[in-house]
């Protein structure tokens, strides 16, 4: 498993990740990580979630260009 933690003192708009944990929690697809559980941990709410080798698509995304089918094919997969 992987585990996301976010910081809610830092979140300015914490009905995003209120959104945002609602939508992972109805979804389940082979193609996407899938959320499994989330705790709050003091000021931490901690995204309990497949792991996913490689880490996060944010990270790369902001190391690597990338052409408009190369994105395309990675949101298809």
């Amino acid at each position: 498993v992987a585990i996301k933690k976010v910081n809610l003192q830092k979140q300015p708009q914490k009905e995003l990740i209120v959104n945002e944990l609602l939508v992972v929690r109805g979804n389940k697809h082979p193609n996407i990580v899938n959320y499994l559980d989330s705790y709050l941990v003091g000021d931490k709410l901690w995204i309990i979630m497949e792991y996913m080798d490689g880490g996060p698509l944010s990270s790369i995304i902001k190391e690597v260009h990338m052409a408009e089918g190369e994105i395309a094919a990675i949101c298809r997969e």
